[in-house]
């Protein structure tokens, strides 16, 4: 199937350590399927939780269809997400026990269908994400040099 990249979250590798990462349908009205094929979606801010064995996204903001109505719906609204039993259970394993987190990495059409790909991760430490930067300069000085 075709997969036709919607929106990435551009924090997502810098403040966590992706270990691992699944695929997730997610609930959505029709006006915000019309708004998502506009484009006008951010995964900055959100993250994913389980509550009562069921996954959500909050923080997802998916603005107003501006040819909508009264059927738009809230921008930050939490929106339940679809896995199945399994994911959610390994899921729930990792989260409680290791203390891992759900973040978002993007959001794709799959033929017709809208999917997330969520990563599983722990946050990174101030001084890893200094470290990193500085490793991603050093590299940028090296290919400047190896180009002059």
């Amino acid at each position: 199937m075709d997969t036709k990249l919607i929106a990435k979250n551009p924090t997502a590798y810098h403040n966590y350590n992706i270990e691992d990462k699944l695929e997730a349908g997610i609930v959505l009205a029709g006006t915000e399927i019309k708004s998502i094929r506009n484009g006008k979606v951010n995964l900055k801010d959100s993250y994913a939780i389980l509550k009562n064995g069921e996954p959500f996204i909050l923080g997802m903001h998916i603005s107003p269809y501006e040819h909508g109505n009264i059927f738009n719906k809230d921008p930050l609204r939490t929106r339940k997400l679809l896995l199945n039993k399994k994911e959610i259970n390994k899921l729930t394993g990792l989260i409680k026990q290791k203390g891992y987190s759900l973040v978002p990495i993007s959001m794709y059409f799959k033929g017709s269908f809208v999917k997330i790909e969520l990563g599983i991760g722990k946050g990174k430490k101030l001084y890893d994400k200094r470290e990193e930067i500085a490793k991603k300069e050093a590299n940028l000085r090296i290919q400047r040099e190896l180009k002059n």
